[in-house]
């Protein structure tokens, strides 16, 4: 009899709480963020996933985290979902010490790791990448600054890596009480018909319904958000069509 394929692994990491090392509460509490990590790592098992859910997490165990699945068997697809508070290239641990983005890509495409190397990488990414609040208008700049596209000076994605950010670079991304705006959307369009997408569409999918249906209330009130992707596949991949 055929072998069953290898079930594809997910790994979904969401801090919530965060101290510093003398136990001091620094960051805010994201308030809404664990309910919503739970139900998308219900909706990937739903998609046939081996989902690894872990909270409040150290800038340390989330490195360790990634270095584990280098040992792991895994199959067709790695998803990796990060929730928690973060600036430029950057994701914070619940110790409130940062952890780049660039170290998490290089240990999974080191060459200690060929199973990972191989197989697509798809990254959503629910964190802050900056202080600046989107009003949803175009304003010319001509501070003769150059502005940074995100993706040269902080990220280098290895191949076969997707990361799909929740705000564009230098950005805040918003949380409420519900979750967050991003995560949101990613949930509704893996729960619906959209998930037979290739990964590419089903993303800018993902950028439409954000783009288009979500704005801050409260203090934030009218403020915008917009996702943005990063991708170095060669091919069309359809890695939530179970």
């Amino acid at each position: 009899s055929m072998s069953q394929p290898r079930q594809s692994r997910a790994l979904v990491i969401v801090n919530t709480d965060f101290r510093s090392s003398d136990g001091d509460v620094t960051l805010g509490t994201r308030n809404g963020a664990k309910r919503e990590a739970e139900k998308l790592s219900t909706t990937l098992s739903r998609l046939n996933y081996e989902v690894k859910l872990m909270h409040n997490k150290t800038a340390k165990e989330i490195e360790d985290l990634y270095q584990q699945e280098c040992c792991c068997e895994h199959g067709e697809y790695f998803v990796s979902i990060i929730s928690s508070h973060g600036e430029e290239g950057v994701i914070f641990g619940c110790d409130s010490k940062p952890v780049k983005l660039t170290r998490i890509f290089q240990i999974l495409s080191s060459k200690k790791c060929p199973a990972l190397t191989k197989i697509p990488k798809i990254f959503f990414i629910q964190a802050c990448r900056g202080h600046e609040f989107d009003q949803g208008v175009v304003v010319e700049c001509d501070s003769g600054v150059r502005e940074p596209d995100g993706f040269s000076d902080y990220l280098s994605i290895p191949p076969q890596t997707v990361v799909m950010f929740a705000c564009s670079p230098g950005y805040v991304a918003f949380l409420n009480i519900s979750g967050s705006m991003f995560l949101q959307a990613l949930l509704k369009v893996l729960e619906g018909e959209e998930r037979h997408l290739a990964l590419n569409r089903l993303m800018t999918r993902i950028n439409w319904e954000v783009a288009f249906y979500c704005q801050a209330r409260g203090t934030y009130e009218g403020c915008k958000e917009m996702p943005c992707f990063v991708t170095n596949l060669l091919q069309e991949v359809f890695p939530f069509s179970a």
